[in-house]
């Protein structure tokens, strides 16, 4: 692979790992990033600005691009819908245009979340009908049908759907899932009272399989580029680890030898009061990667897991 490979959001947890696999890839890797840039591996460009997208792309003459930057809170896109919108569509919508007018390649990262996840529907396959739960997930949908849209007639674009993810982080709060480490060391004062979610299915996934599927899709693609059209432009990849919140919390209270007195098992399902509403079940079928011989097997939750929090102590 002689390329040039940009990643947005290359300073969040996905966008970090993106950068180091397509690094160890023997191509030329430039990030974007806004509040945590560091010049020149990872340039400023605010994505709210359509200008500073064109001139980033000007700049970089990417090959290739991986559209890893978004507002991923459910919460943050019910407090600020418009602020989420002008990152999560437009945003994607005028980088599309960008990549489909200049022939570079995109994978735009979306979500399970944009599935309705009610009880019996799972696992969904890439042409199920969408109905997200919540603004989060609706607002991923726009970016997809955006990109779709702006890449119709070259064929450059490609939705990557993915569930929560955990990986190697700066600070815990950058997963929903590394997150849980703190709770769970919290936990361990039998009156800290933490409530847990023990309802909702999740399919925990390692950034290091996720950026490792985008390789190899961008190899087949690339490869077999006269046949670019005729591929699938909706992919979806997750592990098949099945847990709940609660049940990850005690896999990680495990692999650290403590006990969780503290933690209370929360199986009510969504507080109807809350403001963004959680899918119960949205486990993503993997068929469309599979049958292009993408390789989908996941790395082992807990030896991961094991190994991260041994290296860490």
């Amino acid at each position: 692979m002689t390329s040039t490979v940009l990643v947005t959001g290359a300073s969040g947890l996905l966008g970090r790992q993106m950068f180091n696999t397509f690094q160890h890839s023997g191509v030329l890797v430039v990030g974007q990033g806004f509040s945590r840039a560091t010049p020149p591996t990872i340039l400023k460009a605010d994505l709210e600005k359509s200008e500073e997208i064109k001139n980033l792309l000007d700049e970089v003459k990417p090959q290739i691009v991986i559209h890893c930057a978004a507002n991923k809170s459910p919460d943050l896109c019910d407090k600020n819908p418009e602020q989420a919108r002008k990152v999560n569509v437009e945003a994607t919508r005028s980088l599309a245009q960008e990549c489909s007018s200049r022939g570079a390649f995109l994978i735009y990262i979306s979500t399970d979340y944009v599935f309705p996840g009610a009880e019996g529907e799972a696992p969904y396959e890439t042409d199920a009908e969408t109905r997200p739960p919540n603004l989060y997930g609706q607002l991923k949908r726009d970016g997809e049908l955006a990109v779709l849209e702006a890449t119709r007639d070259t064929g450059v674009g490609v939705v990557l759907r993915v569930p929560v993810l955990y990986g190697s982080a700066k600070e815990n709060s950058e997963s929903a899932v590394n997150t849980l480490v703190d709770a769970v060391k919290k936990s361990q004062d039998e009156n800290a009272g933490i409530k847990m979610d023990d309802w909702s299915q999740r399919y925990p996934t390692n950034t290091e399989d996720v950026a490792r599927v985008c390789r190899d899709i961008v190899i087949k693609y690339l490869r077999e580029k006269r046949r670019i059209k005729e591929f699938p432009h909706i992919l979806q990849f997750t592990s098949e680890d099945r847990m709940t919140k609660y049940e990850i919390c005690e896999k990680l209270a495990e692999v650290l030898g403590v006990s969780i007195p503290g933690m209370i098992r929360n199986k009510q399902g969504n507080d109807p009061n809350a403001g963004a509403q959680r899918p119960y079940d949205t486990h993503l079928s993997t068929k469309a990667l599979t049958e292009l011989g993408i390789d989908v097997r996941t790395m082992d939750f807990v030896a991961w897991w094991r190994k991260q929090l041994e290296t860490n102590r």
